[in-house]
């Protein structure tokens, strides 16, 4: 609950269009196919700096500070790193070896991947960081989801919000430290209507299903060698059994990420008294989604770059930032500790494994 006294809404705007998007995409593609993928890196630094610097908060924009070299350096070590762990694998003295220098090598990668995520973005200038280490990355990407899977996934929300708090609670902004924390309760919540969508989705498409089999079962001659009907309707349901799946886990996922959404930025506080804020509606999220898939499909792939540009306004429009007291006494206490994350993440390895902060 925001008290106008106390905090000042700020709104997120996004002034990208899909026009001068569509420019940026497609030299991309083009170029990326041209040179075997090797330009991706250079994509993914182009699409980002479009997207950051056209997102304004209180009068200033985010940017993107990564370059494709370095991208591209760290993305030729990940897929080195993938082929020698493969040959290894393949002998059996080694297999066991393989297996707990993964565990090991695992959280270091997601640690390296979130510090130079957060070291390449800044908002006004200011940088942001990340410093949470392999060890705590280890408990909530591998242990406590193993612990949860243990459960039949009933613990699955603690070992959520868990995660959540260790990616939120060890980045910054300059020298301001973000916070999570939000009731056990909200998680199942948004688990349990994950479950409930999907639920609905397969009791609609089998049943459905299991009247056809029946229907088909009565009139058709399986017995017939010489007709492909009993086998054709048979294969017919499964692929509708196929799809009625597929449907029914992305659109729980889509229901659960944005009710996951609001929660998370509604929980999330930076020091200083500052406080953001989602008031995404689900169904609004859904429909955004699924009819950017369908024009997508359509055309072929031509309004992705609409799409994008869609989802990033819609976002825009629906998140805050409560700012406490003075938003320039903010930023002149934070601005200082710009210059010296921007030293220190030069140094870094480009391991990006394009993790959602």
């Amino acid at each position: 609950m925001y008290h106008s006294g106390s905090l000042r809404p700020q709104r997120v705007l996004f002034h990208g269009n899909a026009r001068e998007y569509f420019g940026i995409w497609i030299v991309n593609l083009l170029l990326s196919i041209l040179t075997l993928g090797i330009y991706s890196a250079w994509a993914k630094v182009r699409t980002n700096k479009y997207f950051y610097q056209n997102t304004e908060l209180a009068g200033r924009r985010f940017d993107y500070h990564a370059t494709g070299m370095r991208i591209l350096i760290g993305r030729i070590i990940i897929v080195v790193g993938f082929i020698v762990f493969q040959i290894l694998s393949l002998v059996p003295l080694l297999l066991a070896v393989v297996a707990i220098g993964f565990l090991f090598l695992f959280p270091w990668l997601i640690t390296r991947s979130l510090r130079f995520n957060a070291r390449v973005t800044s908002w006004a200038n200011v940088r942001f960081n990340f410093d949470g280490g392999p060890l705590q990355a280890f408990l909530v990407y591998l242990l406590y989801p193993l612990l949860s899977a243990l459960t039949l996934y009933l613990a699955y929300p603690f070992a959520d919000r868990a995660r959540r708090r260790f990616v939120i609670g060890h980045h910054l902004i300059g020298r301001s430290r973000l916070r999570f924390d939000s009731g056990i309760g909200q998680f199942y919540a948004a688990l349990l209507a994950f479950v409930g969508v999907v639920l609905v989705i397969l009791a609609l498409t089998f049943a459905g299903t299991i009247q056809t089999f029946v229907l088909m079962f009565n009139t058709v001659d399986f017995g017939a060698v010489d007709s492909f009907e009993g086998i054709e309707s048979f294969i017919g349901l499964l692929v509708r059994a196929y799809i009625g799946t597929i449907a029914a886990l992305v659109l729980g996922g889509m229901v659960y990420a944005a009710i996951m959404r609001n929660i998370i930025y509604r929980g999330t506080r930076i020091e200083g008294g500052h406080a953001l804020h989602s008031s995404m509606p689900v169904a609004g999220y859904v429909w955004v989604g699924l009819s950017n898939a369908l024009a997508i499909f359509a055309t072929l792939g031509l309004m992705l770059p609409w799409a994008k540009v869609r989802m990033a306004r819609f976002l825009a429009a629906h998140t805050q930032v409560m700012i406490a007291g003075d938003l320039d006494d903010f930023i002149g206490d934070i601005l200082p500790e710009g210059g010296a994350l921007g030293d220190a993440y030069t140094d870094m390895e480009a391991i990006d494994l394009g993790l959602p902060v």
